[in-house]
């Protein structure tokens, strides 16, 4: 298993970033797939869900109505759209195919600052 975030950044309050991650060594469409993010000191929280068929999504409620969840199956690659970001969502983020994060791979770093 293979799981390649990229997309992450420095940016300012408000603004918004795409980041994706690319999949590989399994079937990626038979997933569920997450996103986490960990900031120093702090555990490995899980940010959003997105069904196998990318019809069911969930969010931890800090990001509800900010962040947005979706995957091409056929590109074998999850998305998370971050808008109106925050200071506090500076962190590391990951994703992976199980709810505990474990098959997370690489992360992208995101860093909210002005």
């Amino acid at each position: 298993v293979q799981l390649q975030a990229s997309g992450g950044g420095l940016v300012q309050p408000g603004g918004s970033l795409r980041l994706s991650c690319r999949a590989s060594g399994f079937t990626f469409s038979n997933y569920w797939m997450y996103w986490f993010r960990q900031t120093p000191g702090q555990g490995l929280e899980r940010v959003s869900s997105i069904s196998s068929g990318g019809n069911r999504t969930y969010y931890t409620d800090s990001v509800k109505g900010r962040f947005t969840i979706s995957r091409d199956n056929a590109k074998n690659t999850l998305y998370l759209q971050m808008n109106r970001l925050r200071s506090e969502d500076t962190a590391l983020y990951f994703c992976a195919k199980d709810t505990g994060g474990n098959t997370r791979g690489q992360g992208t770093k995101v860093t909210v600052s002005s």
